[in-house]
């Protein structure tokens, strides 16, 4: 199974969704189960990457599977190419992590239409899941396209009021991008036959090789950035967020924050920074200040916010920024935090969107207004939107710290340390726009008769949470169980981008009473140890 096990992986969220559509329509609470039962399985057949210490000591790909699939002469090879490395693997995990979390939302919260939503759930999983582990360029763009049709009818059948709206502007700004990304790619493939280069179909192990024109790279990069900042989104193709998560159902809003927005962000970290380092350089300060505004930008917007989950939504612009300002760092210890970061966000922002829905479940509302002492008849609720709101904004001991204090730190010792002093308001204003609506939300006097009789977190709602809470917290006190594993990637593909000795953080070498000095010295001979 280990030859097969990515494959097995991505596909069998696929076999799942056959079985949901030969079930009857009318089976709601039998689709449901099933589909959480398909996305449990594909979490525990995922485990074993989490689990393999092989990512601790190797920077390459692992559990790879290779099979010829398209071929026209020399004219064009498309491969089914796939791989795994210590960058992928936690972006793979919390996809078939956070799915399950997702399906059990649905319960009381989707009621039309369930078989359709349940095989849109699975085949969205194929698809995230296929491009996290793709190694062929043209086999990722075909599982990025497919994210965007199972994401579109979750939008535009089981959104809000301007569910039409927010669907055609999300499939609108992402098409876009991708045709264009689309074009780069099939143009590196043309320079790549003509050099004479012994290439594997659309291999992007392959193109790291490709030597290109600083002009033509400047050209190709852009082309494959913009896609991806729309994707993540970057501040200022960011517009179509916001509607998107308005108006999309919660279980949609999870799925959306915790993983596909991480695509464009994995896409700067696969692609377009390693295939094109020399225009990399020429952009990143112009990157670097478009990750900063959008930070600032983000922040302020979402203090002004009436709509909770706008607000939420806002917030996912600002803390996305703080990832890009990581992986923009270029050392270990930005990039590092910024791919931890992504986790956090993943977990943190999907625990509050899905708060949101509890809440809009009971009172149909997500006014701030409407709201006010919660906390008096849902205590237990309230205990728990504290511990996520806290993580949110990086309270120490919770895993949004972690990842915020990598990224400044990162930052501020490279070449981005006014950056870095300017990013550091982003986190006072996460603090004023989160504890302000927190506040309003949970404390004061209970003015809306509606707000009195709300009923307390049920047993289902408290297991949706519980995973999620386990996390912020293991995360935030061990973090070296996740960072460990990405390390070797990531100091592998800075060389790669930068030709330079990775920046990594001092480490304090065990040693035995009375050995200390001498055990350094031996760390310091055999290269373990980095000033």
């Amino acid at each position: 199974m280990s030859e097969h096990l990515l494959s097995l992986m991505t596909f069998f969220p696929i076999l799942g969704m056959f079985i949901v559509l030969l079930l009857p329509r009318n089976a709601g609470g039998l689709l449901k189960s099933v589909a959480l039962v398909v996305s449990l399985i594909t979490f525990v057949i995922s485990l074993p990457l989490a689990l393999d210490p092989v990512f601790k000591t190797s920077a390459g790909m692992h559990y790879t599977e290779f099979a010829e699939w398209i071929s026209v002469g020399k004219y064009f090879t498309m491969n089914y190419s796939l791989g795994v490395d210590g960058i992928s693997l936690w972006l793979v995990m919390l996809t078939t992590f956070i799915m399950p979390i997702a399906i059990l939302s649905t319960w009381q919260a989707v009621t039309k239409h369930v078989k359709a939503y349940m095989a849109m759930m699975l085949l969205l999983e194929t698809a995230m899941l296929g491009a996290f582990v793709s190694l062929d360029l043209f086999l990722f763009y075909i599982f990025w396209e497919l994210m965007l049709i199972p994401m579109y009818f979750m939008i535009g059948i089981w959104g809000g009021a301007n569910r039409i709206y927010a669907a055609v502007k999300f499939f609108i700004y992402t098409a876009v991008g991708s045709l264009l990304m689309l074009v780069a790619i099939l143009f590196i493939y043309y320079q790549a036959v003509n050099s004479g280069m012994d290439i594997s179909g659309f291999s992007v192990t392959d193109f790291y090789n490709l030597s290109l024109d600083p002009q033509l790279q400047r050209w190709l990069f852009l082309a494959f950035a913009f896609s991806f900042a729309i994707k993540v989104p970057m501040f200022p193709v960011h517009t179509w967020l916001p509607d998107a998560h308005t108006e999309a159902p919660t279980a949609g809003s999870v799925i959306l924050a915790a993983v596909m927005l991480k695509m464009g962000t994995y896409g700067y970290l696969r692609f377009a920074m390693p295939l094109f380092p020399e225009a990399l350089r020429y952009y990143l300060p112009y990157l670097t200040a478009l990750a900063v505004i959008g930070i600032i930008y983000g922040a302020l917007v979402a203090m002004m916010q009436k709509d909770v989950k706008k607000l939420v939504a806002y917030s996912s612009v600002s803390h996305l920024g703080f990832v890009m300002l990581g992986i923009f760092a270029l050392n270990t210890v930005g990039v590092s935090g910024a791919v931890l970061q992504m986790i956090n966000h993943g977990i943190s922002t999907g625990a509050l969107f899905l708060i949101v829905g509890f809440i809009y479940e009971r009172r149909h509302t997500r006014l701030i207004s409407e709201f006010g002492g919660l906390s008096t008849s849902m205590p237990v609720f309230a205990v728990i939107f504290m511990i996520v709101t806290l993580s949110s904004i990086g309270l120490p001991g919770t895993n949004g710290f972690v990842g915020e204090f990598m990224i400044l730190m990162g930052a501020f010792q490279g070449e981005l340390r006014w950056f870095a002093v300017l990013a550091t308001s982003g986190v006072i204003l996460a603090a004023v726009y989160m504890l302000w609506m927190f506040q309003r939300v949970m404390f004061g006097k209970l003015d809306n008769p509606k707000n009195r009789d709300l009923k307390d977190l049920s047993l289902r709602e408290l297991c949706v949470m519980a995973p999620l809470l386990v996390f912020i917290f293991w995360i935030g006190v061990c973090p070296n169980t996740f960072l460990d594993k990405m390390t070797p990637a990531v100091d592998h593909m800075i060389e790669q981008i930068s030709g330079k000795k990775p920046i990594v953080v001092p480490q304090v070498l065990p040693a035995t009473p009375g050995q200390g000095h001498a055990a350094h010295i031996q760390a310091v001979e055999h290269g373990e140890h980095h000033e």
